[in-house]
């Protein structure tokens, strides 16, 4: 039986994603009060420019005072989107000391202080979601916070950033330079004006904290995760990755220790072998890789961000908490329960491709391997070939087997002070073999 006092319901922010949670809770109301059991009503936006029009939303819930909005003592759910550290966490802590659930799409809030959020949450007897903070509207939060919560995840291996898959992926399919690529996207929309957040990897970082702290029930904050962007990824990278059978993406990574005893969360460009599932995502598009001890390897793929994606998210943790709401309970808390250590990045056991320039001459080979076997870095493959221009010059491409990401650091630093080198043209991780 339908409850019929409405659970009312505050937003916080109405651009892109706001208007299309307003639109959806208004022209879908009847579904969704069918999945929850009762009405939802939208009790109050919060904006700062409140003259601007906003079709399908009366003007009189329009406000510019949030904080007033979330004290109100009536709201059942807070929506939060409007991102940021501050306001935002002031606002939800304050909705969860009002009374409030939380719906949140919010990954850099949740990354930097997410046990502020947590804590809070946990003290008032309230619901905290975020679906929508990682991987748009792709079901991965609760998967790995429900679903595998009984098995043991060792990975997490994905593409949580469409604009940077964009722009490797025309770099890969069509050979054009970097700078190029990312014109393309930004003249289609996919990524802003400032691309900084993407392309430097700061927002699959964020990301990345988040999964990791879920996947491996430990704390991870944003600090803890290494990060490297892709401006540096060149169509000679591409070319290379080619010749060993594998492409380039941008990828968090996420890993519980052989041992068990630590994490490690990162995100880099790597190389990726042609056969991985992950190597033919194209587009805009996200897909997370989950392996697990019990359940093996998962996939999960789709459109990583975008107002309608995004807003299915945050809809789908609003029927959740509502449901919650109506049964007097709560969803699944916190679960950082094991408190792992997250290890440096000159602990990260992987394999590494090494371009180097170098002099066409005899010798050099030999001076090369003796650098990497004195740094305890073993070879796999090397492939020599001269300059078709000339000037006494070759590539020197070597390929190594899995080795401490520390090792590495100091092989290159060697090999650049050899007389013979007179490079290091790239330097790139090979990953998900």
């Amino acid at each position: 039986m339908m409850r019929t006092r409405p659970l009312k319901v505050a937003l916080l922010g109405c651009g892109v994603v706001g208007s299309e949670v307003a639109r959806i809770m208004t022209t879908h109301a009847d579904d969704l009060a069918a999945r929850i059991g009762a009405p939802v009503e939208l009790a109050g936006v919060a904006v700062r420019r409140p003259s601007k029009v906003r079709e399908g939303i009366p003007q009189e819930l329009i406000t510019t005072d949030a904080t007033a909005l979330v004290q109100r003592g009536d709201i059942d759910v807070v929506i939060e989107v409007i991102g940021g550290v501050e306001p935002a966490r002031t606002l939800i802590t304050t909705a969860f000391e009002h009374g409030a659930s939380v719906v949140s799409a919010n990954k850099a809030l949740l990354a930097e202080d997410g046990s502020t959020l947590y804590a809070a949450a946990e003290k008032h007897g309230k619901d905290l979601y975020y679906e929508a903070a990682v991987a748009g509207a792709i079901p991965l939060i609760r998967p790995l916070r429900e679903s595998l919560a009984g098995d043991k995840v060792n990975r997490v291996l994905g593409i949580v950033n469409g604009t940077t898959n964009f722009v490797l992926d025309k770099m890969d399919s069509t050979g054009a330079g970097y700078s190029e690529a990312l014109d393309e996207a930004t003249a289609l929309g996919y990524a802003e004006a400032d691309p900084t957040a993407d392309v430097e990897g700061f927002d699959a970082a964020a990301k990345a904290a988040i999964l990791a702290g879920i996947a491996f029930h430990t704390r991870v904050r944003l600090d803890d995760v290494y990060r490297e962007g892709m401006t540096e990824v060149t169509a000679a990278d591409f070319a290379s990755a080619k010749r060993i059978g594998c492409t380039i993406k941008l990828l968090a990574i996420c890993e519980r220790a052989a041992d068990g005893e630590s994490v490690t969360a990162r995100v880099h460009p790597a190389m990726i072998p042609l056969s991985h599932p992950l190597a033919s995502v194209r587009g805009a598009y996200n897909a997370v890789f989950v392996e697990a001890e019990a359940a093996g390897q998962l996939m999960f793929y789709g459109p990583g961000a975008g107002g309608s994606p995004t807003a299915s998210a945050v809809l789908g943790d609003l029927v959740a908490v509502c449901r919650n709401r109506l049964n007097d309970a709560t969803g699944p808390g916190e679960s950082a329960y094991t408190q792992l250590p997250v290890s440096p990045m000159g602990d990260v056991v992987t394999r590494y491709h090494i371009s180097l320039d170098v002099a066409d001459k005899p010798g050099v080979l030999a001076q090369v391997a003796t650098v990497f076997a004195e740094h305890g870095v073993s070879i796999d493959t090397v492939r020599q070939q001269s300059r078709q221009d000339g000037g006494g010059e070759a590539s020197l491409v070597v390929v190594t087997h899995r080795a401490p990401d520390a090792a590495l650091s100091g092989t290159v630093e060697a090999l650049r002070k050899l007389d013979t080198v007179r490079g290091v043209a790239s330097i790139m991780r090979v990953e998900g073999e």
